[in-house]
């Protein structure tokens, strides 16, 4: 027994190994190609981007794969994140307080506003199941998305200031208007880089898959599988899955933290932090098998580079990305070509494992 608990907890660090690994090799050639200039401005203005949606893929799987419910409104919680977090950099902006702090600082401020509305929003959601969990968590990101366009939002010597109809109805002394309803946030500092997505990746990656193999994991995971069977030996249900809907809203708000400091303007958009984003983070989740982590990360980088790389194709383009997305459907989720996978795998383990037995 203990042979076999051992054998299982190498199994689960090789494959976090592997997971690091894959990121921190991308990371390395990604860079000796920006220092050798074989990387197309285009694409470099994608690198933030793909650690965003990496970010976000993994995020939503911890509640869509591991917890095993349907949520549509992760949106909402990068909204919060992004806003909240850029709003703190404006006010600081001219504080003198070194850059690296105060870009620190505003992921921490997204992770923790975007944590305190998933905790919020999860106590009377989660209660509900399938499909009405998946609108009520819809009609969230649409909320947020709407309120924020209507939001006005300014600090003077008075202290700060709201309003829901415009700029006038501030009633401000002067001082600085920070978000300004339907145009959104102006002059953000652009902190995001990069290298600073990578770390941020590996932290988020760190932490869930730490979570996945930890108690708490296995209990999220038990009730997704039989919560009935669950609640009879003592798993408080509710508990366990608010836990993950709130780590999930968390990291969320640090991918919309991200995604904020790579631009100067940052609008609520719809095709930004409406129900079409919330969608293609679904999607990355799906085409990279759900409850699987590393897959997630593949999912999005693939998917968000593939329409740019097809961009030569002109008509073509989206008609390529469809075919593509099926057959990334077909590979992960049905059960012939899972099996034909499984089947190649083992005939490469057989033939390694032939190899060694000869030297």
């Amino acid at each position: 027994m203990m042979d076999r608990v051992k054998a299982e907890k190498q199994k689960i660090f090789r494959s976090n190994m592997i997971t690091f690994g894959i990121v921190i090799i991308a990371y390395i050639v990604v860079e000796l190609m920006m220092q050798t200039g074989n990387i197309s401005s285009l694409f470099k203005g994608l690198l933030v981007p793909l650690c965003t949606y990496s970010i976000l893929a993994v995020s939503l799987n911890l509640v869509v794969g591991i917890s095993g419910e349907l949520s549509l409104g992760h949106a909402g919680f990068m909204c919060i994140g992004a806003f909240s977090s850029a709003t703190w950099s404006m006010l600081m902006k001219s504080s003198g307080m070194p850059e690296g702090m105060r870009f620190f600082i505003a992921i921490v401020i997204g992770a923790v506003t975007a944590a305190f509305f998933g905790f919020l929003i999860g106590i009377p959601v989660l209660r509900l199941k399938g499909d009405y969990l998946a609108i009520v968590t819809l009609a969230f990101g649409e909320i947020i998305k709407n309120l924020v366009n209507a939001l006005y939002f300014g600090v003077d010597a008075n202290g700060p200031h709201f309003s829901l109809e415009d700029s006038m109805h501030l009633n401000m002394d002067g001082g600085t208007i920070i978000i300004k309803g339907a145009q959104g946030i102006t002059g953000t500092p652009k902190n995001s880089n990069f290298t600073i997505g990578i770390i941020l990746l590996l932290i988020v990656l760190f932490v869930v898959l730490n979570l996945i193999n930890s108690r708490t994991g296995r209990a999220v995971m038990a009730i997704r599988d039989n919560r009935i069977a669950a609640e009879s030996v003592g798993l408080n249900a509710t508990k366990f899955k608010l836990l993950a809907f709130t780590i999930s809203a968390a990291i969320a708000g640090i991918g919309g933290a991200l995604y904020a400091h790579n631009l100067s303007s940052l609008q609520a958009l719809p095709k930004n932090f409406g129900y079409n984003q919330s969608i293609m983070i679904l999607v990355f989740v799906v085409m990279g098998g759900i409850g699987n982590i590393r897959g997630s990360v593949i999912a999005a980088v693939v998917l968000t580079l593939l329409p740019e790389l097809l961009r030569g194709l002109s008509d073509y383009r989206m008609l390529i990305y469809a075919v593509v997305l099926i057959f990334m459907m077909l590979c992960t989720s049905a059960p012939s070509w899972i099996q034909y996978r499984d089947r190649i795998m083992m005939s490469f383990k057989l033939k390694s494992t032939d190899g060694k037995e000869n030297k």
